[in-house]
């Protein structure tokens, strides 16, 4: 009786409780390999974050949980979405996720991980539903994945094996947010199992905004249907959130290019403050079929999802088949606040007035007055809204493949073979509308109008024009659909301590459809008040009816070989040598590129970014020790279009570049556990640089934002009662901007975590972010020290403190 009942209990599923007390020390590698391999047998650049580890951590954005990841650098200042995100020294030109795939589950969540103001991040939030955070860097990913050359990253959801689950509420204590988040799972009976979960929270958020500008949730659930040789899986997700984007701060700077001093203005900590508040003007901006749009800005980024997928995996004698399948109906309406540039107010009337020019208040309980440059900081602002319509932007992904293994020469020879397809659209209508503000934060900001001396008025309720700060052709709407079909096959033979791989990928992308842009401005009654002011003769437009056509086709190949020496069981080395590329996607439209009256596409060349990566590393796992060191060389082909400061005006502007970039580096990632103690380690070394581009002044320099070195520390200690520790990510110091003048500081961010279980399923916790309020810098707009003395800066949030209470079931 003791030996069946023991065998029992073995067998029982852990409960919740249970298992969010136990170390998951499954090493098996799933995300961007043909078939699962304990990580040391695959030579491959990979690393997971468990669902305990997230939770302790307590990321209040995919982009902070991300920083987690070796290898990876992540601008995570725009907060819950449109964040930055690249890995390896590959170029972060214009943002969002270029080279690196965000997937769910296997399966990516935008095919493109840069169209126009639409981030993979806006469509995927990680909650209770994560079971852990997979990450493949170079290698194989450039053939088990389309136009992910640089990695993959994959969010993969519980499915039920774990019984029951939990509610936990979390409240910011020094902002102003609450959430709730829940998951249940279990058995079903006859080979049936399911997961539910999601979560719910509003409020304002980390950075002041005087009104509520966080609001929405998001449930997932599934069901799975388990047989001897296989199962299938049916899944859904819907998503309904509501969120701010943080585009840019001004900070005054002192001191010199290579030693640049910062500080806040009077009234605006750029830590917990914000320019946005309910006092902005409501964005007026003209479509294509030359009609007002209207939006309240407080509004915010607003995306909605509902996804519908399934899964099956089976074995059919020696043959193993696999198939995922997804399609996402996605939308957003996303307006968002854009400071171009800030400078004292006597500059900007006179740049925009001329002498003698003067700001009044356009809003709010000074309406009308004389904007006081005695108190506060005597700074104004010229913002822009970016107000982006996309109610179309489903994705339709399958991913096919078969394999078998068979015995050669006394070996073991694996050989898969796939087909991927899928289907990208892109509706997408912008359009901008520009502004004068003061520097005021805490939901107080209100706009400005500006006269000339004789009294001329040269805006109106703060608009100076109704479109971008810079020329015309920014203005880009876009009807595409982007099919991409793609098979793929990979061998791999091992033997002994050697296993030898090999992997081709040929993508063939075809786009249809139709885009239109701003030529120039028009007069037009925008308000329709029956007066044409001074920025309604600015008025950009899309010709009504004037479009260009989308059709081309374009293919590429890539590939990937490989080589895996196990020394010993707990030691293995290994080398590979890849190939990939990125399709063009958007950013050849409304380009020389591509034929105006055809669409056909003119340069073949341009239809594709390739990237050779070439990698050699070691891993090392034995009792609680785990290391693993790879070196990197990558060459990059980059086209794109590229924001920055033209030093002349101070104004923002999308100019187009075309270069080459070379990087190569360590990445390290380590790990101990010894009893209640563990401690989490990474830092990546880069050298990267620019050996090609559109203006020759810029070979040689290192590409914007890119520092030498990322690092992070994650050391805690574990009882049943109680756990606490640390979250550390750092980066040292990089360049403002391609021209390598004005540097920006490194910094170093310190989270705390503390979790304190006074009874069985009941767990409180504490968490503090950037708890000594460092001022970490990702971005500035502005290549060199500006004679203004104030530069647009993105920093990361400051000290932030919550609380939560997790009960179990």
């Amino acid at each position: 009786m003791l030996p069946a009942t023991a065998a029992a209990e073995e067998s029982r599923p852990l409960t919740a409780f249970e298992a969010s007390r136990t170390v998951d020390e499954d090493d098996t590698v799933t995300t961007g390999v043909a078939r699962g391999r304990d990580r040391l047998s695959s030579a491959t650049s990979t690393s997971a974050i468990k669902e305990n580890e997230i939770i302790r951590l307590a990321p209040r954005s995919l982009a902070e949980l991300f920083r987690n990841i070796p290898g990876i650098r992540v601008e995570a200042a725009a907060g819950e979405a449109q964040n930055n995100y690249t890995v390896r020294g590959l170029p972060m030109v214009n943002g969002a996720s270029k080279y690196i795939q965000i997937q769910e589950d296997g399966l990516p969540v935008m095919e493109f991980g840069d169209l126009m103001r639409l981030t993979p991040d806006l469509f995927i939030r990680a909650d209770f539903n994560v079971a852990q955070v997979e990450s493949i860097r170079g290698g194989s990913a450039s053939t088990f994945a389309s136009n992910a050359p640089g990695g993959v990253i994959n969010l993969i959801s519980k499915t039920g094996e774990v019984e029951g689950g939990s509610i936990m509420v979390t409240s910011g204590i020094d902002f102003e947010t609450i959430r709730s988040d829940f998951d249940f799972g279990g058995q079903l009976g006859g080979g049936w199992r399911f997961h539910i979960g999601g979560f719910y929270r509003e409020g304002e958020g980390v950075r002041t905004t005087g009104f509520k500008a966080m609001r929405g949730g998001q449930l997932k659930m599934n069901v799975t249907r388990q047989f001897e040789n296989g199962y299938i899986r049916f899944h859904a997700k819907i998503l309904d959130d509501r969120v701010p984007t943080f585009t840019g701060t001004p900070l005054l700077v002192t001191g010199t290019n290579d030693n640049p001093v910062f500080a806040d203005p009077a009234g605006l900590n750029s830590r917990t403050a914000s320019l946005l508040s309910p006092n902005l003007p409501t964005v007026l901006t003209l479509n294509s079929a030359g009609a007002v749009r209207t939006r309240d800005f407080v509004d915010g980024v607003e995306v909605k999802a509902l996804a519908l997928g399934f899964e099956g995996q089976f074995s059919l004698g020696e043959w193993s088949i696999t198939n995922r399948f997804r399609f996402a109906d996605q939308s957003t309406r996303n307006t968002t606040l854009v400071p171009s540039a800030a400078a004292p107010a006597a500059l900007f009337a006179t740049r925009f007035g001329g002498a003698g020019a003067v700001f009044r208040y356009a809003a709010g309980t000074l309406a009308g007055q004389p904007f006081n440059t005695a108190s506060g900081n005597g700074l104004v602002a010229l913002s822009f809204f970016s107000d982006n319509d996309a109610p179309d932007v489903s994705n339709m992904t399958n991913d096919l493949r078969i394999s078998r293994v068979w015995k050669v020469g006394g070996g073991n020879l694996t050989t898969t073979a796939g087909l991927y397809r899928s289907s990208q659209k892109f509706v997408s209508e912008i359009g901008f509308a520009t502004f004068f503000q003061d520097v005021v934060g805490g939901g107080q900001a209100v706009p400005l109008n500006l006269f000339t001396a004789a009294g001329t008025a040269v805006t109106e309720g703060g608009y100076r024009n109704f479109g971008g700060p810079g020329a015309a052709g920014n203005i880009r709407d876009n009807n595409v659909t982007y099919q991409t079909t793609a098979p793929f096959a990979s061998v791999n033979f091992a033997k002994g301590k050697i296993a030898l791989g090999a992997s081709v990928r040929w993508d063939n992308s075809r786009a249809s459809g139709k885009i239109m842009n701003d030529r120039a401005v028009r007069q037009f009654d925008i308000n329709a008040d029956g007066v044409i002011s001074a920025p309604e003769r600015l008025v950009s437009f899309v010709p009504v009816g004037v479009t260009q056509p989308v059709n081309y086709r374009h293919d590429y190949l890539s590939y990937s070989v490989s080589v895996n020496y196990r020394v010993a069981e707990p030691f293995a080395l290994f080398a590979r040598y890849s190939l990939g590329a990125r399709a063009a996607a958007d950013k050849i439209l409304f380009t020389a590129a591509m034929s105006p009256t055809t669409g056909a596409l003119l340069n073949p060349g341009a239809g594709d970014d390739s990237v050779r990566q070439a990698e050699i590393g070691l891993k090392y796992r034995h009792e609680g020790l785990t290391l693993n060191l790879t070196g990197f060389h990558a060459k990059t082909d980059d086209t794109n279009s590229q924001i920055s400061t033209n030093p002349v005006t101070g104004q923002l502007e999308l100019n187009s570049v075309t270069r080459t970039y070379e990087a190569y580096g360590l990445e390290f990632e380590g790990g101990l556990r010894r009893g209640p103690f563990s401690v989490m380690a990474h830092a990546t070394y880069t050298k990267a640089e620019i050996i090609r581009a559109e203006n020759p002044a810029l070979v040689g320099n290192i590409g914007r934002n890119q520092p030498h070195l990322l690092y992070g520390l994650t050391p805690q200690y574990d009882t049943d009662r109680f756990t606490f520790g640390a979250n550390v990510i750092g980066t040292t110091g990089s360049f403002s901007q391609d021209v390598n003048q004005l540097r920006m500081p490194g910094y170093t961010t310190v989270g705390l975590f503390a979790q304190f279980r006074p009874k069985e399923r009941l767990e409180l916790g504490l968490n503090a972010n950037n708890v000594f309020n460092t001022r970490a810098i990702t971005g500035i707009s502005e290549g060199t020290l500006p004679t203004s003395g104030v530069v647009m800066a993105r920093p990361l949030f400051g000290r932030t403190l919550s609380a939560s209470a997790r009960v179990f079931f």
